[in-house]
């Protein structure tokens, strides 16, 4: 296996498309790279999970809001975590630049 990086074809999306990339899974965790441009969750829906997730925020800005009316604002280098069942949405991502998460999905 060779060595990547974290900003690794960056550029070669789309500022429409946002990307979803499993860099580790096994059965008690998942490590993703997530890479968004401007994409945001829809008003009324809430992404209610079985498992917590720990994010950083490694470029870019972004806005999580809760559904208790609590809102997050991330820049780079920001990590926060979210327990399962805390429902909550993203609210805002920035496009210049890009957004690269990594979020660690865990029981």
């Amino acid at each position: 296996m060779s060595i990547k990086s974290i900003y690794d074809s960056i550029l070669s999306f789309s500022e429409n498309e946002e990307i979803f990339e499993t860099l580790l899974k096994n059965r008690n965790i998942k490590i993703e790279r997530i890479i968004s441009s401007g994409q945001f969750t829809e008003k009324g829906v809430w992404y209610d999970q079985d498992i917590n997730e720990w994010i950083l925020l490694v470029q870019g800005e972004a806005i999580l809001e809760f559904e208790n009316k609590e809102t997050v604002k991330m820049k780079k280098g920001n990590y926060y975590n979210i327990p399962s069942h805390l429902k909550h949405r993203v609210a805002y991502t920035s496009k210049k630049p890009k957004c690269i998460w990594l979020a660690v999905l865990y029981k």
